[in-house]
């Protein structure tokens, strides 16, 4: 039944798609819809309206009411969607950031939908792998599989460095890229992955466009604990490792420059080479 519903809200989804390339989007009553999966509240949510305001004065705040880190793609589908107005232009959403990008096209601004989804700023990178767990860079794709053209935006920082995140690099270089990049048109089912480095503005070295890159898994681990009554629980961790990422042309390999990442990402997962190989065996 589950799975019934799944390919039923994807049928709905993808109807409305267009079925060309995504062209260039013209700053003229450019209408952009915002959302992340750091909730409604969060600072970045708001540094990604500064963002926007700086490319059109149409912008929508449509975000989570509660944090909604690492939920990926997920779309709520044995939950109600609960929809709050909390502002001018700003819905809380009890849901997800893929419901959310649904809600505003679909719904809140059906009458005339947006043509930008930004996603972001999240509070940390999302690269390499990170791109999989990600809710930020879910909205993103959600807007691209509806055919809206889609970025996602992460702001780099160290969590255990005591230190806030520099937004103001995420502030001070968004806009133009967002520019340029939009001048230049996101092919359809292409979305773009933007990550500003853990550094103030003055020390970014500049922009590299980059592959997706691979975080090294043996950082991933369990930790263990008790609570008062002496049962176990569980938190996901990340050992903290100090090698060196590789010059490799990658989201990871560019932060670590403290260079802004700009990688395009393809809905299509499909390995051809590999494809191609499987064909033979079942000739």
């Amino acid at each position: 039944m589950a799975e019934e519903k799944r390919e039923e809200a994807f049928e709905q989804r993808a109807e409305h798609s267009p079925s060309s390339l995504v062209r260039a989007v013209s700053s003229e009553r450019m209408r952009i819809l915002i959302t992340n999966d750091d909730g409604i509240h969060s600072e970045g949510l708001d540094v990604c309206a500064e963002i926007g305001r700086a490319l059109s004065d149409d912008v929508w705040v449509i975000a989570p009411e509660f944090d909604q880190s690492g939920v990926s793609h997920s779309l709520s589908l044995n939950d109600p969607l609960r929809l709050r107005e909390i502002g001018e232009r700003r819905f809380a959403v009890k849901g997800t950031p893929t419901d959310c990008v649904i809600m505003g096209a679909r719904h809140v601004i059906k009458d005339r939908p947006p043509n930008l989804v930004l996603a972001g700023v999240n509070r940390g990178r999302n690269a390499g792998e990170d791109v999989i767990y990600s809710g930020t860079v879910a909205g993103a794709v959600e807007g691209t599989i509806l055919g809206i053209p889609s970025l996602a935006l992460s702001q780099a920082y160290r969590s255990r460095s005591g230190e806030p995140p520099h937004w103001e690099t995420a502030v001070r270089f968004g806009p133009d890229i967002i520019r340029r990049v939009l001048a230049a048109g996101i092919p359809r089912d292409v979305l773009v992955n933007i990550n500003f480095p853990d550094c103030a503005p003055a020390d970014v070295k500049g922009v590299a466009v980059t592959s997706q890159g691979r975080n090294r898994q043996e950082r991933l681990n369990i930790d263990q604990r008790q609570d008062g009554r002496g049962n176990a629980y569980y938190w996901i961790a990340y050992v903290r490792m100090r090698a060196q990422p590789p010059h490799d042309g990658s989201d990871i390999s560019a932060l670590a420059d403290n260079r802004i990442a700009v990688t395009p990402l393809r809905l299509d997962m499909t390995d051809e080479p590999f494809m191609t190989h499987l064909a033979q065996l079942f000739d």
